[in-house]
């Protein structure tokens, strides 16, 4: 008979657990510092000097085996060799991103962000941690204090990388998970999985998980409208860029229903940018925006279509459109055995009611790069006031604080709510060293 309780998995008795579970419950407080300090001191894309100098700082002080910098502008990766022998050989590569957003800060707590960068191309902006990442940063401290004072008891290797640009670098510039990857940081040790999370409007202290896609297919996308200037006073003298940009903006609306309803994609025009003046009509209008797809696989065709609109469009009214796809990024994909090997890991630290399958999302993550290379999974931890309804949809808590999507200016995240990502890495590092979180086939 079937009592409806979680069978026994003997994966769950080993001690060292409970040994994990009492250091990081020593670090959180020194956690929730270093989150506040981060979100005080936010940095942007490819500018993360001061975060990746605190995490070096910390790194050393651990007496880890090796602890680099300078990896993909501000990249920090430290490594740490378990002594406990085995001849399992694996390495787990535990990752958090420690990028800020050209994002106002309202979220109204008292370390909210007052920076402002005046140097960052586009600038000045006003930057803030609105997705989360201070909370990313924090917690993977926290991991790497709590699993180098078990190293005598770690049968492989960890890898703790701090990725910096994951929200993406100037055009002109590179950065993000994929530049590390290009120079070496994941050549010597090789890593055997890759695990992250990232704080989500979910209840606070669940953990979401997804079969498949967790995230989607991302590319940034500028579209470049050329006319011909002239005095406002005399259009027929020229070629206006605004109506073509104008059929541009309308027609992407139709792009939607030109793929398959049933798997969703976006195109998002977030920024218009024009050099002129009331009375002139310009030479050149900018669109930047991104095209996301919950399947890899439609990205060719939306791409296609979108240029062969901006071009059409264009030319339909005398101008002339250059569309410019940057930055791809893969989508996140968690794999069924992945997804088999990891649950009992996360259902110990989060606890059996905790642990739920989430819908899908067209937010993008170039973490995608690691898992997609050394497989592993990317999960979402829940971190705001919300219950989820009868439907296992997240809704505002009575008397809390609201839900609040990432890239709000208003996003929070709940500080009590860190030790729980600091458990997350350091159970699923220890279960896969010691061969229980693997996947079988």
């Amino acid at each position: 008979m079937n009592s409806g309780l979680p069978q026994h998995d003997p994966r769950n008795d080993d001690p060292v657990h409970a040994e994990l579970d009492r250091r990081a419950r020593e670090v959180a407080d020194q956690v929730i510092a270093w989150r506040r300090h981060l979100h005080r001191h936010p940095e942007l894309s490819n500018r993360e000097e001061g975060t990746a100098r605190l995490v070096a700082e910390h790194l050393r002080g651990l007496g880890l085996d090796e602890v680099r910098t300078g990896i993909a502008g501000h990249g920090v990766v430290g490594v740490l060799r378990g002594t406990a022998g085995g001849d399992g050989g694996r390495v787990v590569a535990l990752r958090a991103d420690t990028d800020a957003l050209p994002v106002k800060d309202l979220c109204g707590a008292d370390f909210a962000s007052e920076t402002v960068d005046a140097e960052y191309p586009g600038g000045p902006f006003p930057v803030s941690h609105a997705c989360g990442h201070d909370c990313h940063t924090a917690m993977l401290m926290g991991a790497a204090t709590v699993l180098a004072g078990v190293r005598d008891r770690l049968p492989g290797t960890v890898v703790f990388v701090f990725q910096p640009a994951e929200e993406g670098p100037p055009v002109t510039e590179t950065g993000g998970a994929l530049a590390m990857v290009e120079e070496g940081a994941f050549a010597d040790p090789v890593p055997t999985m890759a695990f992250g999370m990232h704080v989500t409007p979910y209840p606070k202290g669940y953990v979401g998980y997804r079969v498949g896609n967790q995230y989607g297919a991302s590319v940034l996308v500028r579209i470049t409208v050329d006319g011909k200037q002239v005095h406002g006073s005399t259009p027929w003298q020229g070629v206006d860029p605004m109506p073509a940009v104008g059929a541009v903006l309308t027609g992407i609306g139709q792009l939607y229903r030109q793929v398959s309803a049933f798997d969703p994609v976006t195109v998002t025009i977030g920024h218009v940018e024009d050099v002129g003046r009331f009375n002139i009509i310009g030479q050149t209008v900018t669109l930047w925006g991104t095209v996301r797809c919950a399947v890899e696989s439609d990205m060719a065709e939306v791409r296609d279509r979108l240029r062969r609109l901006a071009e059409h469009s264009a030319a339909a009214y005398g101008a002339t459109a250059e569309v410019e796809y940057l930055q791809p990024v893969p989508p996140v994909h968690n794999s069924g055995p992945w997804v088999a090997a990891g649950l009992p890991t996360l259902r110990r630290v989060a606890g059996q009611e905790r642990v739920t399958e989430t819908g899908a999302t067209l937010g993008y993550d170039d973490v995608s790069e690691l898992i997609a290379r050394f497989g592993g999974l990317y999960v979402m931890l829940g971190v705001q006031d919300a219950v989820l309804d009868e439907a296992g949809v997240p809704v505002p808590a009575k008397g809390g604080r609201g839900l609040v999507t990432n890239h709000n200016p208003h996003f929070y995240a709940d500080d009590d709510t860190l030790v729980t990502g600091v458990r997350l890495h350091a159970h699923v590092a220890y279960d896969h060293l010691r061969g229980a979180l693997v996947p079988e086939g």
